[in-house]
């Protein structure tokens, strides 16, 4: 999948989708113009756009998702980390943290994700 970080106005877009799938896309040219005053042309060429990136799909004028929410901001989270603490986890956390205390039930669930996730171990 080729896709990138989504400007304001594509999030915009895709939250419509998210939302509202599958949705056909004359209706979502419809809810675009509403929603952000967009030409049918502009919601015809975003979708291209977002199709080629791998996010969504647009079959017999359907509209739907071929990447979740989640799956999408998991990615962009997992880019952040990498491009701004060369992926590292550990100072990803130590930053995000900062000076503030972990309540026993935070620390407790930090573990359980630890050990899950820790290699060699299954």
């Amino acid at each position: 999948m080729n896709e990138s970080r989504l400007t304001e106005s594509e999030e915009q877009f895709a939250e419509i989708i998210w939302q509202n799938e599958p949705i056909g896309s004359g209706e979502l040219v419809k809810l675009c113009e509403k929603k952000m005053a967009w030409k049918k042309s502009t919601t015809y060429t975003v979708l291209k756009k977002m199709c080629e990136k791998g996010i969504f799909q647009n079959e017999d004028a359907v509209v739907s998702s071929r990447m979740t929410k989640d799956e999408y901001y998991a990615k962009q989270s997992v880019r952040f980390v990498e491009d701004t603490f060369g992926g590292s986890l550990p100072k990803f956390l130590t930053a995000f943290i900062g000076n503030k205390r972990l309540s026993k039930r935070q620390a407790e669930e930090l573990k359980k994700l630890i050990d899950e996730h820790e290699e060699g171990e299954s």
